[in-house]
C-alpha cells in the first residue's frame, strides 16, 4: 500500500528529526529474516536506545539530505533497516552483535561524524566500549595514582610505628 503525499512528508519529517539528534547511522540488509528475529532485534535496539526503522529508500534519502548522514545516500538501495542512535556506538553494536548470530542480517555500511563507514568501519565502531565503560576506565586511571600514594603513605606510617615501638 502506497503512502499519500502528506504521509510521505510525515515520514520524512520524522526521519529528519531522528537524523538531527543522532550521531550514528547503520544500514543493514534484512532480506530473509523471520518476524520473530526482527522483533528480537527491535527489542534489543530499544533497550540500547537505538531507533530501528524500515523505510522507503527514496524517503530516507530525502530525509538525510543536508545532514551528516547524506554521505551514505548512495548506499540506500535494496531492503534496508536504518539504525539511528544518539550514542556513538550503540547502533553499530546492536546491529553487529545481531549479525553475528543471524547470517541473514547483512551490514551494508553506515555513517558517523559526517564520514561514510564501510562494513569494517561499522564493526570497528561496534568494538569500541560504551560511554559508561569508558568513563569507568577513566575514573580508574584517575584513582590509580591516589590509591598508590595512599598505600605508600600507609606503609611509611607502619614502618615509623614499628621503629618507634622498637
Amino acid at each position: 500500500m502506497s503512502l499519500n503525499r502528506s504521509e510521505k512528508q510525515a515520514v520524512i519529517d520524522e526521519v529528519t528529526a531522528l537524523a538531527a539528534k543522532a550521531q550514528t547511522l547503520v544500514l543493514a540488509e534484512y532480506r530473509g529474516i523471520t518476524v520473530a528475529d526482527m522483533t528480537r532485534l527491535r527489542s534489543q535496539a530499544r533497550d540500547k536506545g537505538v531507533n530501528l526503522s524500515v523505510l522507503k529508500n527514496t524517503l530516507a534519502r530525502r530525509a538525510v539530505t543536508g545532514s551528516a548522514f547524506e554521505v551514505v545516500s548512495d548506499q540506500m538501495t535494496g531492503p534496508l533497516i536504518y539504525g539511528f542512535s544518539t550514542d556513538a556506538v550503540a547502533a553499530a553494536k546492536v546491529v553487529s552483535d545481531f549479525a553475528k548470530t543471524n547470517d541473514k542480517l547483512v551490514i551494508r555500511g553506515g555513517a558517523f561524524a559526517g564520514k561514510a563507514l564501510d562494513v569494517n568501519g561499522v564493526k570497528q565502531l561496534a568494538n569500541i566500549p560504551s560511554k559508561e565503560v569508558l568513563l569507568a576506565q577513566l575514573c580508574g586511571l584517575l584513582m590509580s595514582p591516589i590509591s598508590r600514594t595512599a598505600v605508600v603513605l600507609g606503609a611509611l606510617a607502619a614502618k615509623k610505628g614499628e621503629a618507634a615501638a622498637a
